[in-house]
């Protein structure tokens, strides 16, 4: 079999995850490398640890910093930087290379897998879990193409679908990408983003509508290009990643900012400027009781460049 090729480091980069205290603005770096790109990190349902994604496989690291452990997942040897774990932590869900989303069990790594194949090819990207944990939200790529490769044009809508693997339904209907599919911690809303109403290539903002597909309302009216709406715990805070204006998708290395707005929208204010954008926080990274975040940057010294505003 082939080996994998997963993302690397470039020269003087450096991969970290940090926590923001979203009261005082303050940071703390929890776990950082010079030799591995870790993603995606998850926050604990016990508020102790924070869970990644590495070459395929998933860690996790004390909140307060320390030693890292590899959380098993059977034979599940490519996950993506798409995972979330259930309310009760007993689970972890997490998109694979295989095109499928998976369950683990944390406690001994059994897997499941949820979803099924389609009649031609289609791609799973798991994005959120309801807080009852009985439904996923997630992204379906279907290729435009009977034999895709890379940059074969597709269409990117939200689903959903029990963890049990039933109830595939598909929510949203449009030939503009959709990314990034999350419930808010009521289960009254599916947060995501989608370049639905702009006829610009790339310019994605933050929408929301009802877990049955309807009321679908926009969130975000700038011109940047917006990902990945978090909504806290707390339902207080909405957080997300924000690329310069001509980004096309979510690329990795890029100049980004962790913007907050309010869950229903409103005027978005800056709380982080950092080097990342694909990796940074591409699932929800709350902390249980809604106080902190964390998230992925990878620097470079020197910087590769200025940000551009």
């Amino acid at each position: 079999m082939a080996t994998r090729k997963w993302r690397t480091l470039e020269p003087g980069q450096v991969s970290r995850l940090v926590v923001f205290d979203v009261a005082t603005g303050e940071t703390s770096v929890v776990h950082e490398s010079t030799d591995a790109v870790f993603e995606a990190p998850n926050w604990s349902p016990d508020g102790a640890w924070l869970v990644f994604n590495q070459d395929g496989l998933i860690y996790r690291v004390p909140v307060s910093g320390g030693d890292v452990e590899h959380v098993p997942t059977g034979k599940i040897d490519s996950s993506n930087n798409d995972h979330v774990l259930s309310p009760d932590g007993r689970y972890l869900y997490v998109s694979a290379e295989d095109k499928h989303i998976h369950q683990v069990s944390l406690a001994d790594g059994a897997t499941r897998q949820v979803t099924h194949d389609h009649d031609g090819p289609f791609n799973h990207y798991l994005h959120g879990i309801s807080p009852d944990g009985r439904t996923l939200s997630y992204i379906g790529l279907e290729p435009l193409a009977a034999n895709p490769g890379p940059g074969t044009p597709a269409l990117t809508n939200v689903f959903t679908i029990g963890v049990d693997g039933t109830d595939d339904t598909q929510l949203t209907f449009s030939d503009k990408p959709h990314d990034g599919a999350e419930f808010d911690p009521t289960g009254e809303w599916i947060y995501f983003n989608s370049e639905r109403e702009s006829d610009a290539a790339g310019h994605a903002q933050l929408f929301r509508c009802r877990p049955d597909g309807a009321a679908v309302e926009q969130l975000t009216f700038d011109e940047r290009v917006n990902w990945f709406p978090h909504v806290s715990p707390t339902s207080r805070d909405l957080v997300y990643v924000s690329f310069v204006p001509g980004v096309l998708g979510h690329p990795a290395n890029e100049h980004v900012q962790l913007r907050r707005i309010d869950p229903d929208g409103g005027e978005p204010s800056v709380l982080v400027d950092l080097f990342g954008g694909q990796g940074t926080m591409n699932v929800t990274s709350w902390s249980p009781d809604g106080a902190r975040f964390a998230y992925a940057e990878y620097p470079i010294e020197p910087p590769l460049s200025s940000p551009v505003e």
